[in-house]
C-alpha cells in the first residue's frame, strides 16, 4: 500500500508551525527506523502537555508519514482551524452521539488505505504526579485487532517542561528539549482472531502502554511506578472518602 501523500494543507501547517517549535524546543529525536516507510499503521502516544501534539506532529512530519489525529469535533466546525484540520485529514470525534463510532470507522479505513493513524490512548492530559503514562482507553487497541496492522510505541518528554499539564503560562528559559523515542512495533499477535471482549481489549490496551513507558523510561533514565495512574480509580477512592467523611460528620452531629 503506498503512503499517503502529506499534501497543501500538511505542508501549509508545517510553514507556520515548525519555526517556532524550532526556536522554541531543541530536538532529541530517536527511532525514526521503527515508523513503517509503506502500508498502513497506528502510533500510541503518551501526553503531557498542551504543547506535545504540535511538537510529536513535527517529529513524524520529518520521518514523511504524517499522521492523522483523532480530535474533537468542534474543531472542524469553521474558521482557520477548522479548515485546516478538515484538509490535513484528521478525524473528528463526536462523543456520547449517534455519531461516536464514526471515528473508530475512519480510523480503520485511514489504516486500511495506508496511512498512520496516532492515538492518545490515555485520552486526555497525564494526570499522574510524576508525568508517566497512565491506564489507557482502548480505542487504539481495537482498531489494531480489528486490522492486524503494526503498532508502533512512541514516548515524548520535554513539551511539559515548556508548558506543564494544565498550566496556563510557559516556561521559556531555559530553552527545553523535546525528546521522543519511537520503539520497535508491539507485539499484538496472541490476540488476533479472538473475540474482541471488553476483558481482551484492555489486556491489549495495557500492553500498548507498558511498551509506551517503557520507552519514557529510556528517555527519563528512571523506572516508572509499577501500578499505572488509572483516574477511575482515582475518582472511586475519593467519592468513598467524601463519603466516608460525610457520614462522619453526621455522626458527630448527632452526639452534639
Amino acid at each position: 500500500m503506498p503512503r499517503r501523500r502529506i499534501g497543501f494543507w500538511y505542508r501549509f501547517a508545517a510553514v507556520l508551525c515548525k519555526p517556532p517549535l524550532v526556536v522554541l524546543l531543541k530536538r532529541d529525536w530517536r527511532g525514526m527506523e521503527n515508523i513503517p516507510a509503506e502500508g498502513g499503521f497506528i502510533t500510541a502516544v503518551n501526553h503531557n502537555s498542551h504543547v506535545d501534539p504540535f511538537a510529536y506532529a513535527h517529529y513524524q512530519y520529518n520521518t514523511g508519514r504524517v499522521p492523522r489525529f483523532l480530535a474533537k469535533s468542534g474543531l472542524f466546525k469553521k474558521g482557520f482551524v477548522g479548515a485546516a484540520m478538515r484538509g490535513t485529514g484528521q478525524i473528528p470525534v463526536y462523543r456520547e452521539t449517534t455519531d461516536a463510532l464514526s471515528a473508530f470507522r475512519a480510523a480503520i479505513d485511514a489504516v486500511e488505505r495506508g496511512e498512520c493513524v496516532a492515538f492518545y490512548p490515555e485520552g486526555t492530559l497525564t494526570r499522574d504526579p510524576g508525568g508517566w503514562p497512565m491506564t489507557g482507553k482502548t480505542g487504539a487497541a481495537r482498531v489494531a485487532l480489528e486490522t492486524k496492522c503494526p503498532v508502533i510505541p512512541i514516548a515524548q518528554w520535554g513539551a511539559n517542561e515548556l508548558l506543564p499539564p494544565y498550566a496556563k503560562k510557559p516556561n521559556l528559559f531555559p530553552r527545553k528539549t523535546h525528546h521522543v523515542l519511537a520503539g520497535p512495533p508491539v507485539d499484538l499477535s496472541r490476540f488476533y482472531d479472538k473475540e474482541m471482549s471488553p476483558e481482551l481489549l484492555k489486556e491489549a490496551t495495557e500492553v500498548i502502554m507498558k511498551a509506551i513507558t517503557r520507552q519514557l523510561e529510556q528517555i527519563r533514565g528512571e523506572k516508572a511506578p509499577e501500578k499505572p495512574y488509572d483516574p477511575r480509580e482515582v475518582r472511586i477512592q475519593q467519592r468513598r472518602r467524601s463519603a466516608a467523611q460525610e457520614m462522619a460528620r453526621q455522626k458527630e452531629g448527632q452526639g452534639k
